[in-house]
């Protein structure tokens, strides 16, 4: 049975004091309702290292929003793999929409970092998903395809142990639209079959697969109910606790 996950991306979200208040409530309904999904957590770099000792004797995982393919030099502002594995760091996102569209983040740098995550033991949820114009034109099964085979495909088929996938239509994230439940399944479908043509059944059926794209707790159930739809990335609902836990146990 795949893994089921439900991720946090807080985005330029919460300062430390909103944050350590926000994961205090989580931590707590977490531990009473026991849910099925794992639980995870991305604050922004200066939150990181709090979050985490406040998250330690609990079920909930957490995970940087980005980080820098080198692991040192004259790189001022940026992260590297080792500075997040030594706080407590255990995942890292990859390729979010935002990155790729505002700081021009480009198939072949995200395949850099994927392999400096890797090389760090950092899980990777990587990002991937087509624009309006590109899903109006049918060729969004064509880009999250090539987005795929150009940030992964060079990679050993051990390394998608730790490999988790996000599709995220750009159409549909903090714009209030969501693709339809039958939409996420298909493209879900689609991105297996791509791993599977590259890597075999025994990856591709195991690999988890989110969605991302205004999934809220009133339709997170229906989303999750599909049979290649293994949990979200979830960006407005995850900064309340009620809203987030109410996807958290979508599953349940």
């Amino acid at each position: 049975m795949r893994r089921k996950i439900v991720a946090g991306n807080w985005k330029l979200n919460n300062d430390i004091n909103q944050g350590l208040a926000l994961v205090k409530e989580l931590a707590s309904q977490v531990a009473e309702k026991n849910p099925t999904a794992e639980v995870v957590v991305a604050p922004s770099f200066v939150n990181l290292a709090g979050v985490v000792s406040e998250l330690k004797n609990s079920k909930i995982e957490v995970a940087a929003q980005n980080m820098n393919e080198n692991a040192s030099g004259a790189f001022t502002g940026e992260v590297s793999g080792d500075m997040l594995t030594a706080i407590g760091v255990e995942k890292v996102i990859l390729g979010h929409s935002e990155r790729r569209a505002i700081y021009g983040e480009s198939d072949e740098l995200l395949a850099k970092k994927t392999d400096a995550a890797l090389a760090n033991n950092l899980e990777v949820i990587f990002c991937i998903g087509e624009l309006l114009e590109e899903r109006k034109s049918g060729s969004h099964f064509e880009v999250v395809a090539g987005q795929i085979e150009k940030g992964l495909f060079h990679l050993e088929a051990s390394a998608f142990d730790n490999i988790v996938l996000a599709y995220e239509p750009v159409w549909a994230i903090g714009t209030g639209e969501t693709a339809s439940p039958e939409q996420a399944q298909e493209m879900h479908a689609h991105i297996r079959k791509v791993v599977d043509a590259k890597y075999g059944a025994s990856v591709a059926t195991k690999l988890p697969i989110l969605y991302g794209g205004s999934v809220k707790p009133g339709n997170a159930k229906e989303i999750f109910s599909k049979e290649d739809v293994d949990g979200g990335l979830i960006g407005g609902a995850a900064l309340k606790s009620e809203d987030f836990m109410g996807i958290v146990t979508a599953f349940d």
